[in-house]
Order: structure tokens, then sequence, then C-alpha cells
């Protein structure tokens, strides 16, 4: 008898329906899966016999040709484990085919027929209301996540056992309703006038945060440089319910969403170490999966000790910086993530950390500060908006009792200019002014007579590239929406060419 069951399998960040053949002949008794299965899938085979066996059903002992179709598209995974369970007891005549009309079914097996956790429901669920299908059935930690999407009947399954008991009616197991997302309170980052002194390096970083614009601080040990990349979060606007959902689909594939926790609600904040690989920072694998840039999508990416990163892990961000994706090409295909993501880096002026600090002496050779600081090439540095240093705190600053202005303060003020930029690109798909392109800059940042005498005298003096100077007015178009002013004033663009490197 044949049996057919649905399933899905991911492939980048989309779902792709899966039909799982199940075919019984006599025979020898024996398991085949085709269908260009990987190791795993193959090792379904013993699962799903113990799983059927110790949930009290007979297994048949006949030959069994599982196929997984469309043929082309790899299935990786234990994912599949529960649909062949399903197809097999089917074919078997042990279950009738309309129990399960209409719906997918994802699930690895334990050996005892419990259903295990699987990654990526999010968006499998996605793909199976896209593609009609009226219920899903998924491992019962993962319904939450499966019931982000509307118009979809989740049946959570705690073991194989209990879900045949389900299909014949004997025991009915209640649908996890759809649940919209809600936003919690955000977690308690570094308030912002807890950070004593460096008043223009917070005014950095609220200019960062407003446009969505790269950040590289240069200072000696101990400034305050990680301090305030952390405090950072505080100040960013909460995420919206697209963007919180596409940042959970890719945290869902990578298998990082935490139990309790279905949607991911604070925009990310990555800071891996400098010893990661560029497989490990963009993504890679036989399989590609997403990497730290992806996993930072619509939040920070923290680079400490940025130097200290090899040059190809660096050097394999500059497409990414511009694009917002990247795409990972294999022998089997290329495949596409999104990296929105804002850089902040943080790095010592030399490898002693004290070059130019007015307080300890330097005790690196001029060709050991050169060669340190080349260490980031120039079109990397070129791709970075804000370049500001970062100077040690005097005792004075330190020793005020006065508190700085709240992040809750400066969060209002970012969350208004986010408005505007909103308002602005609403045709467009852009959230960020640093997402503008040539056309954007040329609508939208226009400069008066004043303005544009600045910027040719900047342009001459400080050498500025193209892509200087249309991230200079990008940057002075942030500056202006953080006052609420519809022209960029000179004082705007005078404050945005103070960020560029001093060498420049």
């Amino acid at each position: 008898m044949l049996a057919s069951v649905f399933s899905c399998a991911v492939i980048g960040l989309e779902g792709v329906v899966i039909e799982v053949e199940v075919d019984t002949a006599q025979g020898l008794p024996k398991i085949i899966v085709v269908g260009l299965p990987d190791a795993a899938v193959q090792e379904s085979r013993e699962r799903v016999q113990s799983a059927i066996k110790n949930s009290g059903h007979y297994f048949p002992r006949k030959h069994i040709t599982v196929n997984l179709a469309p043929a082309s598209v790899r299935k990786a995974g234990p994912s599949y484990d529960l649909p062949i369970a399903i197809g097999i007891l089917i074919a078997a005549n042990h279950l009738l085919p309309e129990a399960i009309a209409e719906t997918m079914i994802i699930g690895e097996l334990s050996l005892d027929g419990g259903v295990r956790h699987v990654r990526g429901i999010l968006p499998m669920a996605a793909t199976a209301r896209e593609n009609g299908f009226k219920k899903i059935i998924v491992p019962e930690g993962d319904a939450p996540e499966a019931a982000l999407i509307p118009d979809l009947e989740v049946i959570p399954a705690s073991s194989l056992a209990a879900l045949l008991a389900h299909f014949r009616g004997y025991a009915l197991i209640p649908p996890v309703p759809f649940t919209p997302p809600e936003f919690t309170a955000p977690p308690n980052y570094t308030d912002f006038r807890e950070i004593k002194g460096q008043e223009h390096v917070k005014r950095a970083i609220e200019v960062a945060a407003a446009g969505g614009h790269n950040v590289l601080m240069t200072g000696p040990p101990g400034a305050g440089k990680t301090l305030l990349a952390r405090a950072m979060p505080g100040i960013l606007p909460a995420m919206t319910i697209h963007e919180a959902l596409d940042v959970t689909r890719i945290y869902s594939i990578a298998d990082q969403l935490p139990a309790d926790l279905p949607l991911v609600q604070q925009r990310p904040f990555r800071a891996p170490h400098h010893t990661i690989s560029h497989a490990g920072l963009v993504g890679g694998g036989n399989i590609p999966q997403p990497g730290e840039i992806s996993l930072a999508h619509r939040g920070v990416l923290f680079l400490d000790e940025l130097p200290e990163f090899g040059p190809r892990v660096l050097e394999v961000m500059r497409q990414p910086m511009e694009d917002k994706v990247v795409t990972i090409s294999r022998a089997q295909g290329s495949l596409t993530f999104p990296a929105n993501f804002q850089l902040v880096g943080a790095m010592n002026p030399c490898p002693c950390g004290y070059y130019g600090d007015p307080v300890k002496a330097c005790t690196c050779s001029s060709m050991a500060v050169t060669k340190y600081q080349k260490r980031i090439s120039g079109p990397l540095l070129d791709r970075i908006d804000i370049h500001i240093e970062v100077p040690r705190v005097d005792y004075e600053k330190l020793s005020d009792r006065r508190v700085g202005e709240s992040s809750e303060d400066i969060r209002a003020r970012i969350e208004a200019a986010r408005t505007r930029q909103h308002t602005r690109f609403a045709e467009t798909g852009m959230t960020t002014n640093s997402e503008m392109g040539p056309g954007e800059v040329r609508r939208h940042c226009k400069l008066d007579e004043t303005g544009d005498a600045l910027m040719r005298s900047a342009m001459q003096q400080m050498q500025l590239s193209a892509r200087a100077y249309h991230r200079v007015l990008k940057l002075s178009r942030t500056i202006a929406d953080l006052v609420g002013a519809e022209q960029i004033a000179p004082n705007h663009l005078a404050e945005a060419l103070q960020y560029r490197p001093k060498n420049q």
C-alpha cells in the first residue's frame, strides 16, 4: 500500500514542502530511504522502527520504501522521523489517511516514541500556511514557536503514542492557540547616566543608533569602550513585529532560540571573540548556516579588539556591510542570509594601548604602531561612518556624584528620529538613513550654499572618497533628524565631518 505524508525542509531561510511517500511490498523486511537524504535522515530507519514498537504498535515486517520528494532538494536533520513513522502506519493500515488531511508533520523521534525538538519550526510553520495547510503537528516544546503564525492549527505532540490516540479520537490533543507576539520589558542594560565622562562619545553613539551607522572607537585600555558598546542596546528603539519575526526566523534555523522564549524580543547584540573563523562570522558549512553577522541582523555586532581579528575575517564583512545580505556559495548552490547589522568596533591605538595618551608613555616603536593600525584595511575603514577617540577619564569626572542623561531620555530622541526615517522611506523598504542609496541621498540630503561650500572644502582637504562623501551626507541627515530639522544645516554637516578619521 502507498501512503503520503507532508513535511518540510528548510533551505536557507525558506521552507520547502516535502512529500514523504511510503510504499510497502512483500519481500525481505527492510527500510530503504531515497530522495537525497543525509546521514541523519538515513538513521531515522532505526529510530522509527524502535519508536513504533515501543509505542505499543506492530511494525510491519515488509520491504518498505520511503521516498522524500522532490528528490532534487537535499534533506538534512532528524525532523522527518515522525512523518516517516506516520506514513508507515498508514501504509500498514494501522491509521486512516483522512486523519492527516491538510496536515504537515514535523518531529524527531526518540527510541521510546517521544517527540523531540527540531530546529527551524517558525519558517516551517510559515511555509505550511503559505501552501494551504490547515494543521501542523510539531514537538510539544516547539508549539509556542509555531503558534506565532496565524490561521494555522498547531497540534503539540509529546509522543507517537499520544499522537495516534489523538488521530483515533481516544484522547484529543488540544491545539495551541495563536499567540500574537507581545514584547516584555527590556533587560537591564548599563544606563548611560552611570557612565562618567565621555560625553562626546555618548553623542556619537546616539547618532549611530539613530541612523544605524557603523562606529569605531579608539582609545587606551580601561577608557570605557566596551562599557559604552554594551550600553548601546539600551538606547536602541524596540523592534517592530515584522523585524522580530525576521530575527526569530534566523535564530530558529540556527537553533539558538531560548526554550522559554519563542520570539526574539530585543535587538540582537553579538560580541564574537577575535579568534572566530571567517565561516563563523559570515556563515558556512556543508549545509550553510547563519553566521554572527546574520545573528546580529537588525541589531549590533560588537567586535572588541578589532585589529586582533584575522585579516580574512575582517575583509569578508565588506560586502555584507554594503549589501545588507551575505551570499554563501557551495557546490550544491547558493544561499542568501540577511545581514543588516550595525557594526560597533573597539581598538587600542597601538599594541601597548597608550599611543597618544597624555599620562602613560607608549612603549611601541613607530613601525609597530603603523603596522598595528594597518591591520584594518582602508576599504573597511571607509565603510565605517563614525570614528571616535575615547580618551582616559580623569579622577574629577569619575568621582563626580552627578549623573548624566539617562538611556531612556536618549532612546526617546532616537525613536523620534527613527519615526521620521520610517515615514521618509515608507515606500522603499528601507528603515534607516544608513541604508540609503545614491538616489535617496540626492533626494533627501540636499545642502544649502554654505553647506555645499563646506562639503567642497572637506572633499579637498580630507581627500574623501565617493563612498565617504555619501556616508557624510547620510550621517548629516541623521543628525538633522535628531533635532527634527527638515533641511541639513551647516552645523549638522560640520558634526558629521568631525566623525571622519583624522588621517583622512
